[in-house]
């Protein structure tokens, strides 16, 4: 899951955004308006929810939101303010935010905010990612196969292991060049190596190789890779 934070507290915007990464998302942290809008039109990359703070530089959190809603973006968006007048929620809403929470505020509140915005929201994933035998669990942040006794083997992954796994079993038997699969894993500010990719599909690979299922992820020599369920070991 990737995640648009739009937040110009630096120990609130960083403290966010740990949290998140230790929750397996995908953060891209900006702290002005205009840059998230910016991002927002970045078509190479896809954001699952938004977290938008109302007072922030260049466009404000809330024409931001509006501005997301007349170009008819569904983007599920968590507000945060300072503002706790009644009128003031209103307004948030009503210019189109799925949710409204004030500061200072709670992590704890705030995770089950996003939990309870991710089941409301049907854009966003179940509770669960399931493709052949592997099961990709949202809740407790893990992934298991079953075996052919039907019991659950679980599979130890990194952050950013689950988060490659989790892209590739959204598209099951599609090519994926290496371009999409670092445009959509990496954040947009991150200096990545050219050969990222290829080192963590390896890392990925041999984690699921414990569990005999390391020949699912296919490499398109010149390409990218595919996740390919035909090589689904029985």
């Amino acid at each position: 899951m990737r995640v648009l934070l739009v937040e110009d507290e630096p120990d609130l915007g960083a403290a966010i955004k740990r949290i998140l990464s230790q929750q397996k998302y995908v953060v891209d942290w900006v702290m002005d308006g205009t840059v998230a809008w910016n991002y927002l039109e970045y078509n190479k990359t896809q954001y699952t929810l938004a977290i938008f703070d109302w007072l922030i530089p260049g466009i404000s959190g809330l024409d931001l939101l509006r501005k997301l809603r007349a170009n008819n973006n569904s983007l599920p968006v968590l507000m945060l303010t300072a503002r706790d007048r009644m009128e003031d929620k209103v307004a948030g809403l009503d210019a189109g935010a799925d949710d409204y929470l004030v500061k200072p505020f709670g992590m704890a509140e705030f995770l089950a905010r996003l939990r309870a915005l991710q089941r409301r929201s049907p854009q966003i994933q179940p509770e669960q990612l399931n493709v052949g035998s592997l099961t990709l669990d949202y809740a407790t942040r893990t992934v298991y196969r079953l075996d052919p006794n039907g019991n659950k083997v679980e599979i130890t992954l990194t952050n950013k292991e689950f988060q490659l796994l989790e892209y590739f079993m959204k598209h099951p038997n599609q090519i994926l060049t290496s371009d999409q699969i670092r445009n959509q894993l990496w954040e947009m500010s991150a200096d990545t190596i050219s050969n990222v990719v290829a080192a963590q599909v390896r890392l990925l690979r041999r984690q699921l190789a414990q569990v005999g299922s390391a020949h699912l992820i296919e490499t398109i020599h010149g390409t990218g890779y595919c996740f390919d369920t035909t090589n689904e070991p029985k």
